[in-house]
C-alpha cells in the first residue's frame, strides 16, 4: 500500500473560489469547506433547499450499489472523483462486506490528499490505494492502480456525481469509453449524475451561479446519460432517480420522502 507525498506544492488550496467537492462536503454536513464553499452552497439552498438531501441521498447511492456489487462477487474498485472521505467511505463497505476486496482512489483536489490517510485505512487482507490525478489523465491513473488492481479480472468502476463535472468539449464520453475500454468482461460501471430533468428551473438557476464562478457544470438529460452505458447491459432497475435504484440495500435518508433527487444513476456490466 503506497502512501500519497504531502509536499507543500501538492497540497495548495485555492480558497479564492468555490469547489464543488468542498461544497459537496458542506452540504453532507462536513467541515473541510471554506467560507466562499458555503457562501456558493447557501446561494444554492435559496434555489432548491432540497440540495443537502439531495447530497446524501446521493451518497447512499454508493453505498447500495457498492453492496450489491460485493454480493455479487466484484472484489475490485476503482473510484474517480472520490472526494472527501465522509464515513462509511467506499473501502469500507466493500471490504464489510470481502475484507480481500482492492480498491483504488483517484481524485486531483489537493483536500481530498490531506485526508487520504483516512482513505487508506483497510483491512489487512484487502488493498488500498490513491492517485492524485486528473480524470482525464486516464494513462496516469491506469498506470498506477494497475498497481493494486489486476485489470484481467473485473473491476467495478465508479464515478459518482463526476461526469457533469467534464463537459462534452472536454471528452466526457471519450473519458468514460477508454475506461470502460480496459475492464475485463465482468466489470461493471457505477455513474451518478447530475440532470435538469427534474428540476429545469432549478437547474437552470444552478448552472448561472457554476458560470459566474467560472465552474463548469454540464447536467445531462436521461438519453445522454445512458449514451454513457453503450455497449454495457443495464442492470436493473435501469436508469433511475438515485433513491429508486435497490432501496432495500439501504435506509432511507431522513427527507428524501419530499424530494425527487436531481440525478441518474445506473449500474453496467461489461459483457
Amino acid at each position: 500500500m503506497s502512501r500519497p507525498g504531502n509536499d507543500a506544492a501538492a497540497l495548495h488550496i485555492d480558497t479564492s473560489k468555490p469547489h464543488p467537492a468542498r461544497m459537496y462536503d458542506w452540504f453532507l454536513g462536513g467541515k473541510d469547506n471554506y467560507p466562499v464553499d458555503e457562501a456558493m452552497g447557501r446561494q444554492m439552498l435559496a434555489v432548491e433547499p432540497g440540495v443537502p438531501v439531495m447530497a446524501k441521498v446521493n451518497r447512499a447511492f454508493m453505498h447500495r450499489a457498492t453492496r450489491w456489487l460485493a454480493g455479487q462477487g466484484v472484489r475490485q474498485f476503482l473510484d474517480i472523483g472520490t472526494g472527501i472521505p465522509t464515513e462509511p467511505n467506499l473501502h469500507q463497505v466493500a471490504q464489510k462486506a470481502e475484507p480481500t476486496t482492492r480498491v483504488v482512489y483517484c481524485d486531483n483536489d489537493p483536500i481530498v490528499l490531506a485526508h487520504a490517510e483516512a482513505l487508506l485505512s483497510g483491512t489487512p487482507e484487502g488493498a488500498i490505494d490513491y492517485v492524485q490525478a486528473d480524470a482525464r489523465d486516464v494513462d496516469a491513473i491506469l498506470e498506477h492502480a494497475s498497481r493494486t488492481l489486476d485489470f484481467g479480472k473485473p473491476v467495478a468502476l465508479s464515478l459518482i456525481s463526476l461526469l457533469h463535472f467534464v463537459s462534452d468539449e472536454d471528452g466526457a464520453y471519450e473519458l468514460v469509453d477508454r475506461l470502460t475500454g480496459v475492464l475485463a468482461p465482468g466489470s461493471h460501471v457505477v455513474i451518478s449524475h447530475l440532470t435538469a430533468d427534474f428540476h429545469p428551473e432549478e437547474a437552470r438557476k444552478v448552472d448561472e451561479m457554476y458560470r459566474k464562478n467560472t465552474l463548469t457544470l454540464a447536467p445531462r438529460n436521461r438519453a445522454q446519460f445512458a449514451a454513457f452505458f453503450e455497449g454495457l447491459d443495464v442492470v436493473e432497475p435501469g436508469i433511475v432517480a438515485a433513491e429508486a435504484w435497490h432501496p432495500e440495500l439501504g435506509d432511507p435518508i431522513p427527507g428524501q420522502e419530499d424530494i425527487i433527487s436531481a440525478g441518474y444513476v445506473a449500474v453496467g456490466r461489461k459483457p
